[in-house]
């Protein structure tokens, strides 16, 4: 209760005017997630000083010190999405730890000091960790001598996944080639690059935004020959392919032939071939014989045999 009067004390006499009161500007902070940051009030808290510390458009109470005669009055408010506060006694300054996305915003600071009234504002940006930039080479991005140009040329891509407020950007040496940036949240970005296969200077692509940097550095010639090689091969492996298929074709073509004579045949009665025979007509045609004297000897006569 003592806490929130004071408060209220302190705000009626600032807006009615008692004190007189000093607004410096904005001050910008960045810081890394997870990490800690200290707000900075430059002053030593000594007797009649008050300090009060806010968040957000709604001005969320964060700590306060109040230090008087009969008052010394120390508050840290640990709840809500600031959990982990440090206030320091002595000159008021606020830490936060394990600061998050969340944590981004406006921090405000105000010093009523011998009845004089200073104003300090903060704005914290909370940056998530950067990932490394991918490199990667596309081989039908990629052109051989004898295409249009008489220079072998490859096309490297730089690529960032989930990202928000980066500059993505391709050098060559410390030379910036190309660049491109965005403040959107969680989006891809990719970057091209068209560089000669035999080109041996150092190139990189670079991902940074206000408080850090991630570099990707590539080799040109193993990358790009790589791809090209494979590109090569498997461009002359064409005809290649082609013939087998093709005398596969053949041999499965003759297979089903050999297969189809093969059960056909099978299928087929087994006849044997008789050759005709031809009988002849035998005719006897009786020979004369003449009366002779017979002879001791028996003789034999034969008659002309005709065929028909």
């Amino acid at each position: 209760m003592h806490t929130y009067a004071a408060i209220i004390c302190l705000w009626i006499l600032i807006t009615n005017g008692v004190f007189d009161v000093k607004t410096d500007e904005v001050k910008s902070v960045s810081v890394m997630e997870g990490e800690f940051v200290t707000l900075h009030t430059d002053v030593k808290v000594q007797r009649d000083y008050q300090i009060l510390w806010t968040f957000g458009p709604q001005d969320t109470q964060l700590a306060e010190i109040i230090k008087r005669d009969q008052m010394n009055l120390f508050f840290v408010n640990n709840s809500g999405i600031l959990r982990e506060l440090q206030l320091n006694n002595q000159t008021g300054s606020l830490t936060i730890r394990n600061i998050r996305s969340e944590h981004t915003g406006l921090y405000k600071l105000t010093m009523i000091i011998s009845r004089k009234t200073s104003l300090k504002s903060f704005s914290v940006t909370v940056y998530a960790p950067l990932p490394i930039p991918v490199i990667t080479s596309n081989s039908s991005n990629c052109s051989s001598s004898s295409e249009r140009s008489s220079v072998s040329r490859c096309v490297l891509m730089c690529s960032v996944f989930n990202v928000s407020d980066v500059t993505l950007s391709w050098y060559k040496g410390n030379g910036l080639l190309s660049s491109i940036n965005v403040s959107d949240l969680s989006i891809s970005l990719s970057l091209p690059l068209e560089v000669e296969y035999q080109d041996n200077n150092t190139y990189s692509c670079v991902l940074n935004n206000p408080i850090s940097n991630q570099t990707q550095h590539v080799n040109i010639i193993q990358l790009c020959h790589t791809f090209a090689e494979h590109h090569e091969h498997g461009s002359n492996s064409i005809p290649v392919v082609v013939g087998i298929l093709l005398s596969v074709a053949i041999m499965a073509v003759l297979g089903a032939i050999l297969l189809w004579y093969i059960k056909n045949r099978k299928r087929a009665p087994q006849t044997v071939e008789i050759e005709d025979m031809h009988y002849a007509t035998t005719t006897f045609i009786p020979h004369p014989f003449h009366h002779t004297k017979a002879v001791e000897e028996d003789n034999t006569v034969y008659s002309s045999v005709k065929m028909s």
